[in-house]
């Protein structure tokens, strides 16, 4: 009874801290009316300036893109633009909330591209529901952008925009809500395995919920060396098998999700979370607060390791699951230790491939991005350090340099650096912006 009382009092703590912290967000975004805003980067001493930037001068580049459409790169910002672009059909845990009220979200996404990556992003919410219609409408506005980087949209849905685009444009297509999260996923499972010295191809893995995030992150870390016979996948009806009464209408509905059914799971376990937990050396779960109970990583396998990532109250909070017995333990927030963050991925990759002008975006990108997350945590490697922070603005170099290398090595990049050059220039790109922000903020003009 003590046990459940501390729980419920957590939870409303959490809650009433929510209200409290609502309020004041609320206040700061009405006092800035919003948080991103667009400045000239090239001087304009007088008038007489915009006789270069503007007419007549400019009618120059503009011919010269007409006569090759690779100079863009050179002539404009095209190389430095992402589009942030969703149709609000699943915005943070809120919901389909529509276009209008993802824009906050989308705001603070580019405020993060440009602070952790240097990149100008663009929030551009779509009013549009209908799949194929939004793959039309985004590869219309492709001119003005050097990278994609689709958030916030439903499953199943989201699979399929997000391959027909890479198949279809000629420039770099991203969903964080996949891809992000799984290569931070990776990045903390491989420096987990390190601690509790397992290896990645002998690992059971359970993994909870088979939404966006967790699909690629299956994906991710099977070509990181993960079987896929030994993970169990759990979604809302049970754990995914050949045997499921939904099976055909997985296979017509949902094929990514079938496909999991498919490749994984070789013994046909079924059940729910305790069965896919039982005996497992890993459980990574991004589904639903508190779904994970203590008899159930009771039963894993000596030295479990518990990624729990649900916002804002995990599957399981972190010191019941220690309680429990896991090991290593992770969580999406910033309070706990081990935060899964994919800030830590989307900022940095996007400043590797925009510098190199790549033209697409490959899971060997992101395993080069997982890595050397993983390597920059190395020297400080603890059971409650496993993955960097945020705040480490240091590792967002590292890890857009060796994206970069990987895209030059694959063939995808139209600019090729050394490695020591790119590093150069990725390093200034980022670090100048909180150079840029701290003198507007020194001077009163950001208060």
């Amino acid at each position: 009874m003590h046990k459940r009382f501390k729980y419920l009092l957590e939870i409303r703590i959490s809650l009433i801290s929510e209200v409290v912290y609502t309020n004041e967000v609320c206040k700061l975004h009405m006092k800035y009316g919003g948080k991103i805003e667009v400045l000239p980067k090239c001087p304009v001493r007088s008038l007489d300036d915009f006789s270069y930037w503007y007419t007549p001068g400019v009618a120059e580049p503009s011919k010269e893109i007409a006569k090759n459409p690779e100079k863009v790169y050179d002539y404009t910002n095209k190389w430095n633009s992402v589009a942030v672009v969703t149709d609000g059909s699943r915005v943070l845990g809120l919901g389909n909330v529509g276009t209008l009220a993802s824009l906050p979200v989308m705001e603070g996404k580019a405020m993060i591209f440009k602070l952790l990556g240097g990149v100008d992003a663009f929030p551009l919410p779509i009013n549009e529901q209908d799949p194929d219609e939004f793959v039309e409408i985004v590869k219309k506005v492709t001119p003005s952008f050097g990278g994609i980087n689709l958030e916030d949209i439903a499953t199943p849905k989201c699979f399929y925009i997000l391959k027909r685009l890479q198949e279809e444009l000629e420039i770099p297509v991203w969903h964080d809500d996949q891809l992000g999260t799984a290569t931070a996923t990776l990045a903390g499972l491989i420096n987990a395995l390190k601690i509790v010295g397992k290896k990645m191809n002998e690992v059971d893995i359970a993994v909870i919920g088979a939404g966006a995030a967790n699909i690629a992150t299956v994906r991710l870390i099977a070509k990181a060396g993960a079987d896929l016979r030994k993970m169990f996948v759990v979604d809302s009806k049970g754990i995914l098998n050949m045997h499921r009464s939904d099976l055909e209408k997985l296979k017509n509905e949902n094929p990514d999700k079938f496909w999991i059914c498919q490749v994984t799971n070789a013994e046909q376990r079924s059940g729910g979370i305790a069965e896919a937990m039982k005996g497992a050396d890993v459980v990574i779960a991004a589904s639903t607060a508190g779904v994970i109970k203590k008899e159930f990583v009771k039963s894993m396998a000596d030295d479990a390791i518990v990624f729990a990532l649900a916002n804002p109250i995990p599957e399981i909070y972190p010191h019941e699951a220690k309680e429990a017995g896991a090991r290593v333990v992770a969580t999406g927030r910033s309070d706990f230790p081990n935060q899964v963050n994919n800030s830590l991925v989307f900022p940095a990759v996007f400043r590797g491939i925009l510098s190199v002008r790549a033209q697409k975006i490959t899971e060997d990108m992101c395993l080069s991005a997982a890595f050397a997350l993983a390597r920059f945590a190395e020297n400080r490697l603890s059971e409650d350090y496993i993955i960097p922070k945020m705040t480490e603005i240091h590792v967002f170099p590292e890890v857009a340099t060796e994206v970069g290398l990987k895209a030059i090595e694959l063939g995808f990049a139209r600019k090729t650096f050394t490695p020591r050059e790119l590093y150069e220039h990725v390093s200034r790109m980022i670090l100048g912006v909180h150079e840029k922000l701290k003198k507007l903020m020194e001077l009163g003009f950001i208060v």
